[in-house]
């Protein structure tokens, strides 16, 4: 078997790979979500249903009412709609409503909807009078059949300052009229992350039962990349484990219920976090909800906490976070490290190849800290990977220069033996066998670039960092495929190609490329073989036309330092015309 069926066989194999890791992995763990669901559903005893919270009007937001007409799709109108403590840190602007004292104004001052300097910031909640409310709510409920008034999204709250700082909480307060006077301490830090201290003081005379709860509320459903590589959506930690639900399952199949101690509980985008943390050493019921208002889905994730009784003259405290930001990973590590917030990295999808994205992030922040540009980092990270399988490589790629220089000989043997399949066979064997050369060994550099590509395009794919990361000439987002294309002569003529003929520079490169080292490869004696592994750098140049331009200058990079170690082996060996 030559080195070109050892490839065709490796790519058949990966993708077989992806798909049986999707079917026999990926499918029975979501099949053993739905029973162990489906089994704590069942074991809740019956006439003991805990309160939902944010029910009733607070649950799935709808547009509101008085005023909601001028300021459904305008947000200075809705924001102008209640009284608001204004939020201001270096990384956030924004403001918390009086009117419920939810979180649901919050804009990232760092980033821009495109590389554009004056495009907007990036709008990642907005207020609850526009006609996609996205915001965070805290409070508390209370057990079935109780009387006691408790705050709801239509109650005032009053503040103690009109702006809330890293450096200066903000404290709300409210009274029922009833003895129970709520606080809320909202604090921030330089980054993302909100801490709300929640106090109930009871100057009354009978105990009261409340349970503590945080929701994040989403009108519509978003635009996504809708890619299967990518999770976009509702997502959670509960007991260390990742739960990853997609909205049209939420449609689908309806609500779904964890109950862990610890954990946290959000909505993700791409780039973009909403994340719900509760105190990690309390045991909480988490949810993931849907639901449909003025003819637009809704969803919902929400956390509720155990039953707590307030005796008269005593008080109880609740403390949770909120994330509202950019997933940064050096942030989220950092988070969950000061914090012990289990595995909160995860909000970021590194994927199957987690033991290798994460660690390729981390040697490209460095390098690109030293050389000063992520472009050359992808090329000093290429440089390093092939070092550390410089042995394998050498050997593998010594194997094929003398598979190279028999191939006469084994065409002398076709042209022989072929109608003798098995005769063939064994003459190839003893061949094989007395040159001392493993037909298989040109197979090993493909299998290993195999998870290595994979999990360098998640890096470029998911990781903040990559987007909007400027390279050389007319590379202004490694995160995003070259923009140029052969079709309109990369730009000479004035015409935008469709985009599946939008194959720029780097991508012809890469196809370049690839031909050369196969032209270095023993070339196949089987005419459709041959017809075959000509159309495969065609096929690659399309295929990765539209992916990340990161990732195809990395491939590109890769194959010339392939080429260069492998003619300079075959070079040695004395294995004339290389390339020809």
């Amino acid at each position: 078997m030559t080195d070109q069926k050892n490839m065709i066989l490796a790519i058949v194999l990966s993708v077989l790979i992806l798909l049986g890791f999707q079917f026999f992995v990926e499918q029975p763990k979501i099949e053993q979500q739905r029973q162990q669901q489906a089994q704590e559903q069942a074991q809740q005893p019956s006439g003991s249903t805990p309160p939902v919270p944010g029910q009733g009007t607070a649950a799935l937001p709808g547009v509101p009412g008085s005023g909601a007409a001028a300021a459904a799709n305008n947000r200075e109108a809705a924001l102008a709609l209640t009284q608001r403590v204004r939020i201001e840190t270096p990384r956030i602007q924004g403001s918390i409503a009086l009117k419920g004292a939810r979180i649901d104004d919050v804009v990232l001052t760092d980033y821009r909807e495109t590389l554009d300097d004056k495009s907007p910031p990036i709008h990642l909640l907005d207020p609850t009078g526009m006609q996609r409310p996205y915001y965070a709510e805290f409070g508390w409920v209370g057990a079935s059949g109780s009387t006691t008034v408790l705050p709801t999204p239509e109650t005032v709250w009053t503040a103690d300052a009109s702006t809330l700082t890293p450096d200066r909480p903000v404290t709300l307060s409210w009274s029922n009229g009833q003895g129970l006077t709520f606080e809320r301490v909202i604090s921030v830090d330089r980054d993302y992350l909100f801490t709300v201290a929640q106090r109930v003081v009871n100057d009354g005379t009978d105990a009261v039962v409340v349970y503590p709860y945080g929701l994040i509320s989403r009108g519509g459903t978003p635009e996504i990349v809708d890619f299967y590589i990518l999770h976009e959506g509702p997502l959670g930690v509960f007991d260390d484990t990742l739960t990853e639900v997609d909205y049209t399952e939420l449609q689908e199949d309806g609500d779904i219920e964890r109950t862990a101690t610890g954990g946290w509980i959000g909505i993700t985008d791409k780039y973009w976090l909403a994340a719900l943390v509760p105190g990690q050493g309390q045991q909480w019921t988490y949810n993931f909800r849907h639901s449909q208002r003025n003819q637009d889905d809704r969803y919902q994730v929400d956390y509720l906490g155990q039953p707590q009784s307030v005796a008269p003259g005593q008080s109880i405290t609740a403390e949770s976070r909120l994330f509202a930001g950019a997933k940064e990973v050096k942030l989220l590590d950092g988070y969950e490290e000061r914090f012990g917030i289990a595995n909160f990295d995860l909000a970021i999808d590194f994927g199957w190849f987690y033991f290798l994205t994460k660690p390729f992030f981390y040697v490209l922040t460095w390098l690109n800290a030293v050389l000063g540009n992520f472009g050359l980092a992808i090329l000093g990270l290429t440089v390093i990977i092939k070092l550390i399988f410089f042995p394998l490589a050498n050997k593998s790629y010594k194997s094929m220069a003398k598979m190279k220089e028999m191939t006469p000989k084994l065409q002398e043997m076709r042209e022989k033996y072929g109608d003798d399949r098995q005769r063939l066979n064994e003459e190839m064997m003893a061949l094989y066998k007395r040159e001392k050369i493993n037909p298989a060994a040109g197979c090993l550099p493909i299998l290993i670039q195999i998870p290595v590509f994979f999990a360098l395009y998640k890096t470029l794919f998911v990781s903040i960092e990559m987007r909007h990361a400027p390279f050389y000439g007319w590379i202004e987002d490694l995160s995003a495929p070259d923009p140029t294309s052969m079709f309109n002569l990369f730009g000479l003529i004035p015409w935008d190609p469709p985009q599946f003929l939008m194959i720029g520079a780097w991508p012809l490169l890469m196809g370049l490329t690839m031909f050369l080292q196969q032209k270095l490869n023993p070339q196949p004696t089987d005419p459709v073989q041959a017809k075959v592994f000509m159309f495969l750098p065609i096929m690659f140049t399309f295929l990765l036309g539209h992916f990340a331009a990161g990732l195809v200058i990395y491939w590109t990079w890769n194959n010339l330092l392939s080429i260069a170690q492998q003619w300079l082996i075959m070079r040695k060996m004395g294995i004339k015309r290389a390339l020809s």
